[in-house]
């Protein structure tokens, strides 16, 4: 008998094979890969952000294949968001594990990833990775060690964990149209792993006050636009939990001089995708979701599906009237995917429907998940 989702699954893998892959090259500056902020413009850009990059044995199992057995190789797999991803002046990612050396890559609640995912990322027009997560210190000092340096070799930038003190404190500034856009990152959690001793420093950890100061630090160095991302919540949960809530609140209502402090918050963690918000006048992602994850099971132990599933926000940042002010998101998407085990490729869930998938179910619940806390009425759309 074939279920519902086999079903689903045969069509998004007939979909893939019947798609021809879209490529494009890279703008400069809107994807500068590292180079330093020039001469503010008056000219908007567009951000988006896609969910949790966490691959397992069976991500890294179809990565190999698309290799053709030599290494690793994750561009394929991602090549249905590029297109989005591409597009936009600036690209926002959460790898959620860190990379090794080869051995030992899954464990209880450790996982570890090669560093040809990196490449996969920069190929597909990520510009900088959240890197402060639950899973940050599962390899310790060098996990955090190899992973930053296979990030910088591919060109992609990082927020969230740092080899050094130094880099700790250091603002990831990047242009994006007009913009100076600084992305700052911390989680509310190691996984009770310890910090590495002498560093604590590791791994950014989620203090209100810390974010704040941080953001404002961000500011006098020269940022015109603070993206936050935030890596906590209650696993498998659609909504907010009341320390997603209150946290938003207070890091939204803080402000320098009548202007906000951060301009845009990235929730990871969850697994599955939740609701987008406007608090006091600012967007709030609460949880994205996972973009590559393989077979999701919950804290029951039940596979479920939903771990598959994730969105990609799409931001349109409009220039002020005077440089006192804030940036204003003129226009706020999300771009429904799904992550098809079968064929171990992203899907957008919208463009598949246009050729034909039944994937219509799966879109819709994500769908009312993502407006079930009024950002319809904020202005939120479902992109086309």
């Amino acid at each position: 008998m074939i279920t519902r989702a086999r079903q689903i699954n045969l069509a998004l893998a007939a979909l893939l094979i019947a798609a021809a892959v879209t490529t494009r090259a890279h703008d400069t500056p809107a994807h500068h890969r590292g180079g330093q902020p020039g001469p503010a413009a008056a000219r908007g850009f567009t951000l988006v952000a896609g969910g949790d990059i966490l691959p397992d044995s069976s991500v890294l199992e179809r990565a190999g294949s698309d290799a053709g057995g030599a290494g690793y190789d994750f561009r394929p797999m991602l090549a249905g968001v590029r297109p989005v991803v591409s597009r936009a002046d600036l690209a926002i990612c959460h790898m959620r594990t860190v990379y090794d050396t080869g051995a030992d890559r899954t464990g209880t609640y450790m996982f570890k990833s090669p560093p040809q995912v990196a490449e996969g990322l920069a190929a597909t027009g990520y510009d900088s990775c959240s890197t402060a997560s639950g899973h940050t210190l599962d390899d310790g000092a060098d996990g955090v060690r190899r992973t930053l340096d296979a990030l910088d070799r591919a060109g992609v930038r990082h927020a969230g964990s740092a080899r050094s003190a130094p880099e700790a404190n250091a603002v990831t500034l990047m242009r994006a149209g007009g913009a100076r856009v600084a992305h700052l990152a911390y989680t509310d959690g190691t996984g009770g792993l310890p910090l590495p001793p002498g560093q604590p420093w590791a791994v950014g950890l989620s203090d209100p006050a810390r974010i704040v100061a941080d953001a404002r630090a961000a500011r006098r160095a020269g940022a015109d636009v603070v993206v936050v991302s935030l890596d906590q919540g209650t696993e498998w949960q659609d909504q907010p939990d009341e320390g997603q809530l209150s946290l938003a609140g207070q890091l939204t209502a803080s402000r320098t001089d009548g202007r906000p402090d951060i301009d845009l918050i990235l929730g990871t963690r969850s697994h599955v995708p939740q609701a987008y918000e406007k608090v006091n006048g600012t967007w709030v992602v609460y949880g994205t979701g996972d973009q590559i994850a393989g077979e999701m099971y919950d804290d029951q132990g039940v596979q479920d599906p939903r771990g598959d599933q994730s969105t990609i926000g799409r931001f349109t940042f409009s220039p002020p009237a005077r440089r006192s002010q804030r940036w204003e998101v003129t226009k706020a998407e999300f771009i429904p995917l799904a992550f098809d085990l079968d064929a171990g490729r992203v899907v957008d869930l919208d463009a598949a429907l246009e050729q034909g998938a039944t994937v219509g179910a799966v879109r819709d619940r994500i769908r009312d998940v993502v407006l079930a806390r009024g950002a319809g009425r904020s202005g939120l759309i479902m992109a086309k």
